[in-house]
């Protein structure tokens, strides 16, 4: 039985949450829940909506692409989205503009575009319009003037792949999603694991992998092809060598004495008359100064 899988129930849930703006009743204006589909009714048979216990021989849905033939499943692949209009940011937004604006963003290959295969769509409810990814057809049938139809390569939704980016992007650049949480972003999950694996290699530098132990290598100024090559930059063996020298020369100055008793006597005995020095000794040794200096002079 052919199956909503979650990747496009939370597209759905996503677009139903901010353009059924009153939940409460039916109007015109909203999206209705009755107008986001993803499986097809009891009597559809081939195409995206249906599942494999569902496709007809030569299902273009399948036999088009290498990515549908090997996603194939249980699961649909496509999503209806129905008419409604808002007014934000001053402007007013429709199916028709939502529409183009969604089919402007995979010519574009935006990457959060990369899994829909195909819209068929109406850019003003007069004419019928099919982007097709594969370029295999441009046009489908009348029922497009009133709602949109997306088509999802069958591996993504195998893969159970995020497909919330492209439509959280156009709720927020028409303003009625105004902050972004910051887990959230318009990178594929290949993108995302990508960047993880860079973003691990280059901040466990401590041995563990083969890039931490180069950039350790290139820190101690070492090169692991060439032993012999010296880097004429600062390294962590050199600055560390500086720093043993530093605190040795620090260890030094703290256990010497600056003080130098004789060189402050003779300084201030410089500056002074034989009168002034003589009036600065005190009576109870002058004698012995008398003597002292005879002594000296007789020798």
């Amino acid at each position: 039985m052919t199956r909503a899988p979650a990747n496009l129930m939370a597209v759905r849930s996503l677009l139903l949450q901010h353009l059924n703006r009153d939940p409460n009743r039916v109007r015109d204006e909203d999206l209705e829940p009755n107008e986001v589909g993803i499986v097809g009714d009891a009597n559809h048979r081939g195409g995206y909506h249906c599942g494999s216990d569902r496709v007809v021989t030569n299902d273009y849905s399948v036999v088009e692409s290498s990515r549908d033939r090997n996603g194939l499943t249980l699961d649909a692949a496509a999503l209806d989205v129905g008419m409604f209009r808002v007014g934000s940011g001053g402007r007013s937004h429709d199916l028709f503009s939502f529409s183009t604006w969604c089919v402007q963003q995979c010519q574009a290959n935006a990457a959060d575009t990369r899994d829909i295969r195909e819209i068929i769509y109406s850019p003003d409810g007069k004419v019928v319009r099919r982007w097709d990814r594969l370029g295999r057809r441009n046009t489908g049938d009348r029922s497009h003037l009133w709602h949109t139809h997306f088509s999802f390569f069958r591996d993504s939704i195998k893969a159970n792949r995020d497909q919330t980016p492209l439509f959280r992007r156009y709720l927020t650049s028409i303003g009625l999603i105004t902050t972004q949480k910051p887990e959230e972003n318009d990178m594929t999950p290949e993108e995302h694991n990508w960047l993880k694996t860079v973003h691990r290699n280059l901040t466990v530098l401590d041995g563990r992998n083969p890039v931490g132990q180069t950039y350790t290598r290139m820190a101690m100024g070492e090169d692991h092809t060439d032993p012999k090559f010296k880097v004429n930059h600062p390294t962590l063996r050199s600055i560390g060598s500086q720093l043993t020298a530093l605190q040795t020369a620090m260890d030094s100055l703290l256990n010497r004495d600056f003080t130098d008793e004789q060189a402050i006597v003779s300084g201030v005995l410089a500056g002074l008359t034989p009168q002034e020095i003589a009036a600065a000794i005190p009576p109870t040794v002058a004698q012995q100064v008398v003597q002292e200096l005879g002594r000296r002079l007789a020798a």
